[in-house]
Order: structure tokens, then sequence, then C-alpha cells
């Protein structure tokens, strides 16, 4: 196992700037998540890791070596790709031990570490199947078998589950939760998906055009987003946000009555901008904030999402599945003080 450190890294495409001076530290054994939008630079950080691309600048360093002039075999790092690149022609015994092609072992160790990777993957029985008789599940744990079976000090995944269905991806999600509590290896893994990145990470790295937004834990980036972006990236559905105004310790909002706010950054007078999450956002309670009416519901069992128009804007909160509101019903929303969140109107850094 190794740290990885990422120092000012810069990568230019052209004329182009897609990584604007990435600063970013892995502890060993340490399972991060590199989380953003398309064409944040998630993929590019992984690659230049990895060493598939070059960084225009900066430092990748694996343990206590500067890596960036080695080639990827060198640096002691195992990959698994969207796609999962096995061989149909070989069997499950095969491809796994496809990694283990170079290595100075004995045939008879080689074949024992196989055995022992296909045990921890719940795949001894499928050793001898062809990919084609595997689901796509299964394909999956091929291809990260073979990359365990090398024991690399680093794994890095790039969007491994998005060729899955929704049930399969859920079911590999915990999986490689399971197999990182069990061998304890260094893990980067890339996605769009901020459900994957809630419920995977030990730490998660919020990337926008190029540039961290925040890192921290799920608890944190989540209850304490560090800006507007991260507010509304994590999260499903993403928070509301409605504009105010803060003044001597409290916040108006249009229709509502002010509420209080210990926030000690902020002039005497200035607009902000107020966000709260749906799940904190309720359908009556004690403590209405205010109230609209409702345009749509969207049922999910247990809880029910209710879309709600509040003074020409539209806000989403929850409220029980067993008795939702109906459409065109007018309902008050209430919301905990603590659960309201202030951010700067121009830049759109978070207030504390």
């Amino acid at each position: 196992m190794a740290s990885v450190a990422l120092q000012n890294l810069v990568k230019f495409y052209g004329k182009t700037q897609v990584l604007h001076g990435i600063d970013l530290t892995v502890a060993d054994g340490e399972f991060i998540v590199l989380v953003g939008p398309s064409g944040c630079g998630k993929s590019t950080s992984l690659r230049i890791i990895s060493g598939l691309e070059g960084a225009t600048s900066g430092d990748v360093m694996i343990g206590e070596r500067v890596v960036n002039n080695l080639e990827p075999k060198e640096r002691d790092i195992a990959m698994v790709f969207q796609n999962y690149a096995i061989y149909p022609h070989m069997s499950v015994r095969r491809n796994i031990g496809f990694g283990l092609r170079t290595a100075k072992m004995s045939k008879a160790d080689k074949t024992a570490r196989v055995d022992e990777v296909a045990r921890i993957l719940s795949m001894t029985e499928l050793l001898d199947r062809k990919p084609d008789q595997l689901s796509g599940g299964q394909r999956q744990r091929v291809a990260i078998g073979r990359a365990m079976v090398r024991d690399p000090a680093v794994f890095l995944f790039d969007e491994p589950l998005s060729n899955l269905d929704a049930q399969l991806r859920t079911q590999m999600r915990l999986e490689i939760k399971k197999l990182h509590q069990r061998v304890g290896n260094t893990i980067i893994f890339v996605t769009h998906d901020q459900v994957e990145a809630m419920t995977m990470a030990d730490r998660i790295v919020i990337m926008k055009e190029g540039r961290i937004q925040q890192v921290g834990t799920p608890q944190e980036v989540f209850h304490l987003p560090a800006n507007l972006f991260v507010a509304r990236f994590i999260g499903a559905p993403e928070m509301n946000i409605l504009k105010g105004h803060w003044r001597d310790g409290l916040v108006f909002l249009d229709g509502v009555a002010p509420f209080k706010s210990d926030v000690s950054s902020l002039l005497k007078s200035q607009p902000v901008l107020v966000g709260v999450r749906p799940d904190h956002l309720t359908v009556g309670g004690e403590s209405p904030l205010f109230a609209g009416t409702v345009n749509v519901l969207e049922p999910l069992g247990s809880e029910t999402l209710v879309y709600v128009t509040v003074n020409g804007t539209e806000v989403i909160a929850k409220a029980s599945g067993r008795a939702p509101p109906a459409v065109g019903d007018v309902v008050s929303l209430s919301a905990s003080a603590e659960d309201m969140h202030l951010f700067d109107e121009t830049s759109g850094q978070r207030i504390t």
C-alpha cells in the first residue's frame, strides 16, 4: 500500500488548460472518490496518476517516489476501466491470471494467487467459465480480479460501474466497498455519480472546470458545502436556493418571518442566497417558514417529493409517503434554522 500526492498539477491540451494546479494528498489505505460533471478533469487526473498521460507541470508522488517519469508498469498501480476489456476466448481463471503473465513467480504460486483473488471476490465457482457465460457484474469482478492479482499499492477505478444497470451498480458499490475493507489498499475512484461518491468514499474530492471545489467526508460535503456549486451538486434532489437579505443577525426572505443567523463574516446588511435541502424542508411541522401551492408529487414509497411554488420560486420538500398532500393544495413548509445555509450572492462561497 502507499499514499498518493498530487502537487500543483497542471495539464494543457494544446492551448486549452484542463487542470489548474491540483493539490491533493491521499493517505495510505484511504478510499478517495473524485466526482464532478463531465469535463471537470477527474479522469485526466486519474490518467496522470496512472502514467497513461503526462502532466504539463507539477508532480505525482506514490509513496515516497516522484513517479512523473516512470512507466505505468513501474508505478505499482492497477487500473480498472469503464469497459471491462476482458478476453472473450479466455476462461475467468486465465483472464484473472493474465495480470501475472510477466511476474517472476512459479506456476504454482500464480495458481494460488488467482485462487486467493477468486475467493475474495466470491468467484471460485466461476473460474472455468468464459465471459459470455457471466453477468455484467461478474465480468466487472473479473476485471477487478485481474487488477487485484498483482497486489498493487494503489487501485485506480475510472467510472467502472457506468455500464451496469441500476441494480447491478448498487450491488457492485457494496462489493467494492467490502473489498476495500478486506484488503485495505489505497483506492482512487472516479465517477460522475454523486450517489456513488457519497456511499463509497472515505473522502470526496469535488471538481469543477479543472479545479478542486472541496475535499471532505461525505458528511462534511453534504452538511457543510464550501460553495453553491458543491451545495447543488451533492444531494439528490439538489438543494433549494432562495434569494434573501441578512441584516443585524436576521435573515429575511420574501413573505417569510425573519430567522436568526449567527454568522460572523457578514457586513451589517447585505444580500445573501439561502439554501435548504429537500431532506430538511418538510410539509407541515411546528415552525413553518413559508407557504405555497403544490405543483407536482413524486411518490418514492416511504416518502413523497413535493414540488411547491413559493413567491414565484419552485422548491422541493418531503412529505410522508402514506398521506401526502394533493396537487393544488396550499401547504406550509418547515425547516430548522441550523439546516439553512447562507452563501455570498456574488462569489457563491459559503458564509460561516
